[in-house]
C-alpha cells in the first residue's frame, strides 16, 4: 500500500495524454464544446434583445431540458448497445444542422423571427437537447475505453481541463464575434467549430467495444437498469444528488444576460466575458489538481468545494463592480470544478463497462435537471423575486443543501478516492 501511494504522489501529470486515442477525444471535444457554449451566449444574447424579459432566458434551457432529459435513458441505452463513436458523429451532425438554422434565421430566413418570434429558436434549440441526450452518455462511455484504469483521475482531470479550456474560449468568442462582426457570423463560427469536432471524433481509432447483452431481460429494465444501478449505489447517489440540487438553485449563468445588459452594463462582449469566467478558474484549478489529484479525504473536499461555490453566487449578486463580479465567478469556476472531478472520477470508478453508458445517461439527468431546469428556474424566480433577491435565495439554498448532505451522507463525506483506486489495482 505505501508502494502505491509513493506512486501516486509521483506520478506522471501527462499519462493520459500520451494516448493518442485520449488526445483525438480531447481535440473533438474541446470543438463540439466551444461550439455550443458559443452557441449559448449568441442565442442568449439574441433572445434577449428581442424580448426583454428574464423569463424568456428561463425558457431556453426549458427548450433544451425537455428533449435532453426526456431522451437521456435512451441515450444511454444505446451507447450500452452499439457503435459509440457512431452516435457520436450522428449527433455532431445534428447540431451542425441546427447552427445552420440559427444562421438562416439572421439572413435567408429572418422573417420567421419576425413572424413567430423566438419560437423558431426554442424548437432549434429542443432539436440540439435531444441530440446532447444521445452524445453525452457516448462520449462518457467511450472515454473509459481509451485509458486504463489506473488513469481514470488523471484521464477526469484532463477531459475537465478541456472542457473548462472550450467554457472560456466559446463564450468569449461568441460574445466578441457578435458584438464585432453580427450575429450571422457568430453562427457561422458555431457551426465551423462543429465541423472541426466531426473531424477529431472520426479520428478516433474505433476499437471493439463489448457492448451489454440484454438476453432474457425486457427493453424497458435494460433501458432503467443505470437508474437501479445509480439508486444502490450510494456515494454515486450522493454525488450526482449534491451536484444537482446545488447547481439547480445556486446556478446564474442563464442570468448573465441581465446582469451584463442592466446591472453591470458591459454589453455583449461583457457577457462573453463573464460566461468565461468561471471555466478560466476551472481551468487553472484543474490544472493544479493534475499534480496533486483529490484522491485523499475526498468527499469533505467535495462538500467544502459545493459550500463555498454557493457563497461565491451570493456574493456576486451583491457585486456592482464588473471586474469584481468577473473575479468571484473565476472563484466560483475554481471551486465547482474540484467538485466535476471528484464526481467524475467517482462515475468513472465505481461504474462497471457494460453500465457506463446507462449510467452517464443517469448523471446527464441529473445535469439537465440542475442546467437547464435550473436556467427555467431562475428566470421563473427573477421574475417572481427580482433579480438580485433570486440570485442570493439560490446561492443560500445551496450552502442549505451541502450542510443537510454533510449531516446525512456520511458515506460521502468520509470518502476516500484513493482507496477505491488501490481496490483496482490490486485486482489487475
Amino acid at each position: 500500500m505505501a508502494l502505491l501511494i509513493n506512486k501516486m504522489e509521483n506520478h506522471d501529470a501527462y499519462a493520459a495524454l500520451r494516448i493518442k486515442n485520449f488526445r483525438f477525444y480531447l481535440t473533438a471535444r474541446f470543438f463540439i464544446t466551444v461550439a455550443l457554449q458559443m452557441q449559448a451566449v449568441v442565442v442568449g444574447w439574441q433572445v434577449y434583445e428581442i424580448t426583454k424579459d428574464p423569463f424568456s432566458l428561463g425558457l431556453i434551457g426549458l427548450s433544451e431540458a425537455i428533449p435532453y432529459i426526456g431522451m437521456a435513458l435512451f441515450g444511454g441505452y444505446f451507447a450500452d448497445k452499439y457503435n459509440r463513436k457512431a452516435i457520436i458523429l450522428t449527433s455532431a451532425g445534428i447540431f451542425f444542422i441546427c447552427g445552420v438554422l440559427l444562421y438562416l434565421f439572421t439572413t435567408g430566413l429572418s422573417n420567421m423571427l419576425l413572424i413567430y418570434g423566438t419560437l423558431p429558436i426554442y424548437i432549434v434549440i429542443a432539436v440540439s437537447g435531444f441530440a446532447r441526450s444521445f452524445i453525452y452518455p457516448s462520449q462518457t462511455a467511450l472515454m473509459a475505453q481509451l485509458v486504463p484504469k489506473e488513469l481514470y483521475t488523471n484521464s477526469s482531470t484532463w477531459n475537465s481541463t478541456t472542457w473548462h479550456i472550450a467554457a472560456v474560449s466559446g463564450p468569449a468568442i461568441g460574445g466578441l464575434v457578435y458584438g464585432f462582426f453580427g450575429v450571422s457570423n457568430a453562427y457561422l463560427s458555431v457551426t465551423t467549430s462543429v465541423i472541426i469536432g466531426f473531424i477529431g471524433f472520426s479520428l478516433i481509432r474505433n476499437n471493439h467495444i463489448k457492448t451489454f447483452e440484454s438476453g432474457a431481460e425486457s427493453f424497458f429494465r435494460s433501458l432503467s437498469g443505470g437508474l437501479r444501478f445509480v439508486k444502490n449505489n450510494q456515494i454515486i447517489l450522493g454525488a450526482m444528488s449534491l451536484d444537482m440540487l446545488a447547481v439547480l438553485f445556486g446556478g446564474a449563468t442563464a442570468m448573465l444576460p441581465v446582469f451584463a445588459a442592466e446591472i453591470l452594463h458591459v454589453g455583449p462582449q461583457g457577457l462573453g466575458f463573464l460566461r468565461a469566467a468561471p471555466a478560466a478558474g476551472a481551468v487553472i484549478m484543474a490544472i493544479f489538481l493534475a499534480y496533486h489529484p483529490p484522491i485523499y479525504r475526498s468527499g469533505k473536499k467535495l462538500l467544502i468545494s459545493v459550500a463555498g461555490f454557493g457563497l461565491c453566487i451570493i456574493l456576486f449578486a451583491i457585486s456592482r463592480n464588473f471586474y469584481l463580479s468577473l473575479f468571484i465567478l473565476f472563484m466560483s469556476g475554481m471551486l465547482d470544478n474540484i467538485s466535476v472531478i471528484i464526481r467524475h472520477t467517482i462515475m468513472q470508478i465505481y461504474t462497471p463497462d457494460h453500465m457506463r453508458g446507462r449510467v452517464a445517461a443517469v448523471n446527464s439527468i441529473f445535469i439537465g435537471s440542475s442546467n437547464e431546469i435550473g436556467s427555467f428556474e431562475s428566470g421563473l424566480a427573477a421574475r417572481l423575486m427580482g433579480l438580485i433577491p433570486s440570485v442570493i435565495f439560490g446561492g443560500s439554498m445551496t450552502l442549505i443543501i451541502t450542510g443537510i448532505t454533510t449531516k446525512i451522507a456520511p458515506i460521502l463525506r468520509n470518502m476516500n478516492l484513493k482507496d477505491k483506486l488501490y481496490e483496482n489495482t490490486h485486482h489487475k
